[in-house]
């Protein structure tokens, strides 16, 4: 367990700057290299949104105060613009920290969607910004019973609470529909689902060209009932997701905005899913039972 600040700082950075040597390609640009390098700014970006620290002033303040573990501090403009051009880099990061978890015992998911509102109900009409050209609109939280202004996140969740993929989608469009298309992308697995993604239509399609079996509880005017002990068990892997959308809200804060466009938004959402994974493929190396050789490595005396 990493129990300072330290420790955790450079655990981040040894990862993300080991996965920036495999991109350098897609790390190339024209001109002098930045004085701050991009697995810096990205290993900042990813202990921000781990501690919470997800307002550009309150995180670079907060780095201040450990200046000899980063030297150079990019400017609040500056550390946007270069978030934005660096945000498909972080994605690739995050697909590549899941290449590197052993993912073969994990043959059930759950998928699952929450709320992104990128302005306030009331204030939508005289939104500012490029998100209506970008699909937000009005849609329905069903657990909160409110509407929202924004979209939603769908989420495919392993059963250990490591997510696999997402989609953004327009707040209005049913779950069923972004579900279908998620999870067309994934083969050879069980997925467990809520009843928004009833349809013995889509769940035959499923298992026809992607041999996944799509499970969902029964409504209560259906003839054909689930006994309670699978219930129950669908009830224990609905809790996996439930926790990974906890701990995205609460810790993450993904359903607070500090975004003016569409693309801030996404390197915002990218930064915050990236983070969740790595936190997780850090937890597994450090149980890993080579563990101390790892260390030795990482942290020398």
């Amino acid at each position: 367990m990493i129990a300072h600040f330290d420790d955790f700082c450079l655990w981040v950075y040894v990862v993300v700057d080991d996965m920036c040597q495999e991109l350098e390609g897609d790390l190339r640009r024209p001109g002098p290299k930045p004085v701050c390098s991009d697995s810096e700014m990205i290993a900042i970006c990813l202990i921000g949104e781990c501690l919470g620290w997800d307002v550009e002033t309150e995180l670079l303040s907060h780095m201040q105060a450990h200046r000899d573990k980063f030297p150079v501090l990019p400017e609040q403009s500056r550390f946007n613009r270069r978030r934005r051009q660096l945000q498909f880099v972080i994605n690739r990061i995050r697909q590549m920290t899941l290449a590197r978890i052993d993912l073969s015992r994990d043959g059930h998911c759950v998928i699952d969607s929450l709320p992104i509102p990128v302005v306030q109900f009331h204030l939508a009409p005289y939104a500012r910004g490029d998100w209506t050209a970008h699909g937000a609109n009005f849609g329905k939280n069903a657990s909160r019973k409110e509407t929202v202004f924004g979209y939603k996140l769908h989420l495919l969740t392993t059963a250990g609470g490591l997510i696999l993929d997402f989609e953004l989608a327009p707040a209005s469009v049913f779950d069923l529909k972004i579900g279908r298309e998620l999870l067309a992308q994934h083969s050879n697995c069980h997925v467990i689902g809520d009843k928004a993604y009833i349809s013995a239509e889509v769940a035959a399609e499923l298992w026809q060209h992607n041999r996944i079996r799509l499970h969902t509880l029964t409504r209560r005017n259906q003839k054909r009932q689930l006994p309670k002990s699978v219930r129950r068990l669908f009830n224990s892997l609905r809790q996996i997701i439930e926790t990974v959308n906890s701990q995205l809200v609460e810790q993450f804060q993904i359903e607070t905005n500090h975004a003016h466009t569409f693309q801030g938004l996404c390197a915002r959402l990218y930064t915050k899913l990236t983070a969740h994974t790595l936190c997780i493929y850090i937890n597994r190396l450090m149980a890993a039972p080579d563990y101390l050789q790892i260390k030795k490595l990482a942290f020398p005396n």
